[in-house]
């Protein structure tokens, strides 16, 4: 509203300045009239001089005031020798002015509404009183009186309407505030839930614009996208278009390719083409926008087209990219913006879950671990749920199922809840022990450590941590073994981790004989970087013979 505001100011003063004589000027023209001065005396002459001197002083210092508060302190004094008329067209000069400065919505409120009812008074359509009247409709809007503000709106843009079609004003002089009133009925209808309604009004708003300006301004460009914006607000996608494509022509043509307002153009048109499931034409429009404000440095507009693009990925199927992008993003932003990110983004995965469910589950897994870096645990196992969910459906993702719930089993430890722990810890032991078999526990060869012989003996490590704090020393000293089987058979390649884990059994051998020790393992071992990209890989080194059995 404060556009309208300014542009209504200025164009009132351009206004007055050409077409309307000063206050003054009225009032000495009316004073030395033939019929008056024949009568006059010399004495009483040169008081009206006197008298007109002071009022043209006055209206100078208020037209020249460059604040509200200027303005009002001599205004008072106009109020002295000023007739009603006079301080009407006054009040709302300083009403627009407060509109626009905006620090005083009430006191804006009440010289426009002195200025209407002083202008209004003999019930005649004029320009001011149109005027007066969308002045109280931007102040109700800007007080969240909506009701208030579209019942001034309307009335002022029927005021309008007659007053151009009876020609009493110049229709040069209307439309500016026409235009502004349209785009505020569209304001006022759109916080009132009437999207619908108030694109009727944007559009009238536009219409206007295309007769006063050049069909390669700028300013209808934007004029375009706001339209289009509005569209989208209505998930109009098919009507938007036209409007997006029409912004992006001018600005393309006016400002060049790299240009800002080029770049937030095909940010729209990507929203736009998304709504449209034309994702592959969205993510075009993403990425050249992303080069441009890449180039201009607008981090935060990047960020928010780096956003779209994770979920236009997600919407083309493009899982890891969407993936690495989120990884991005969350890198670079606070806490809050990540969660609210990641959240976004799981919500558009959910709908792909029917379509694409592995996918969609190691990209669960993916955003968990990113929860994870922020210490959002139960927000991370809720996802490691949802994964785990989908993976117990599909008897050939045992392998995936066991590394999901030796994650789960091990965030819970975190957490303190060891006895919800244990339950996933075992099942981790029994799906990793089921899914690699006699070839997993099977002969020893000469090589390193893979990737899922460390996913089981991470889940029996941690199953030794938990049972230990649990007090059940049998069952932890019975999975600490596991564990020094496992590496046992490794040789040289494993040597500190052999060593850790023999003085860790030391260690609960102590406690359970119910001497204390100085040192006592509270942490899990670090968690293998486990990623379901990585389910049909087999591993490199089984367990021991030994230990097989001793797992079973």
């Amino acid at each position: 509203m404060k556009k309208a505001s300014n542009l209504l100011l200025s164009k009132f003063n351009r206004q007055r300045s050409i077409k309307a004589a000063p206050l003054l000027s009225r009032a000495y023209i009316s004073e030395n009239s033939p019929s008056s001065s024949s009568s006059s005396s010399q004495f009483h002459s040169t008081g009206r001089h006197r008298k007109l001197r002071e009022k043209s002083d006055l209206e100078e210092a208020f037209e020249s005031g460059k604040t509200s508060g200027e303005m009002f302190r001599v205004f008072k004094d106009m109020e002295a020798c000023f007739d009603e008329r006079e301080l009407g067209i006054a009040s709302l000069k300083i009403g627009l002015k407060l509109d626009r400065e905006g620090e005083d919505p009430e006191k804006a409120l009440s010289f426009a509404d002195r200025a209407l009812k002083v202008l209004d008074q003999d019930g005649k359509p004029s320009l001011l009183v149109a005027v007066a009247l969308q002045l109280m409709g931007s102040v109700s809007y800007g007080l969240k009186r909506f009701n208030d503000s579209l019942g001034y709106l309307n009335k002022a843009n029927r005021l309008l309407g007659r007053l151009e079609e009876e020609g009493i004003a110049n229709v040069e002089n209307i439309r500016p505030l026409l235009h502004a009133v349209q785009l505020e009925l569209g304001n006022v209808k759109t916080a009132m839930g009437r999207r619908e309604e108030a694109l009727l009004n944007f559009k009238k708003a536009l219409e206007i614009k295309e007769m006063t300006l050049g069909k390669d301004s700028k300013e209808l460009g934007v004029g375009y996208r706001d339209l289009a914006e509005a569209y989208v607000s209505v998930l109009n996608f098919k009507e938007a278009l036209p409007f997006g494509l029409k912004t992006l022509e001018i600005h393309r043509k006016g400002l060049g390719h790299n240009s800002v307002e080029v770049a937030h153009d095909r940010r729209i048109l990507g929203v736009i083409y998304t709504g449209m499931e034309e994702h592959e034409k969205a993510l075009e429009q993403n990425q050249l926008s992303q080069r441009v404000l890449k180039n201009w440095g607008l981090s935060s507009e990047l960020l928010r087209a780096e956003i779209d693009a994770a979920n236009m990925q997600i919407a083309l199927g493009k899982y890891d990219e969407a993936i690495n992008t989120l990884k991005g993003i969350v890198q670079q932003t606070e806490k809050d913006n990540s969660k609210r990110c990641l959240e976004i983004a799981c919500g558009n995965l959910d709908k792909k879950e029917t379509v694409s469910p592995i996918e969609v589950a190691k990209a669960y897994c993916e955003i968990s671990m990113l929860y994870e870096n922020m210490n959002e645990f139960e927000t991370a196992i809720s996802l490691l749920k949802r994964t785990l969910a989908i993976l117990e459906k599909r008897p050939q993702e045992q392998q995936s199922e066991g590394g999901v719930s030796t994650r789960i089993g091990w965030l819970l430890l975190l957490k303190g809840e060891v006895p919800q722990a244990i339950p996933y810890l075992e099942n981790a032991v029994e799906k990793l022990k089921d899914s690699f078999g006699s070839r997993h526990f099977g002969d020893i060869l000469d090589v390193s450590l893979g990737p899922h012989q460390a996913d089981s003996i991470e889940t029996c490590q941690n199953l030794s941590k938990a049972y230990s704090a649990m007090g059940s020393y049998t069952l932890s000293i019975e999975f600490q073994q596991r564990v020094i089987d496992a590496w046992e058979g490794h040789g040289p390649s494993t040597e500190e981790e052999l060593r850790e884990a023999r003085h860790a059994l030391e260690e609960l051998k102590t406690k359970a004989r119910g001497t204390s020790t100085n040192r006592v393992p509270t942490k899990a071992l670090p968690l293998p970087q486990y990623s379901l990209a990585s389910r049909n890989s087999q591993p490199s080194i089984p367990l021991t013979q030994n230990s097989a059995s001793s797992i079973r």
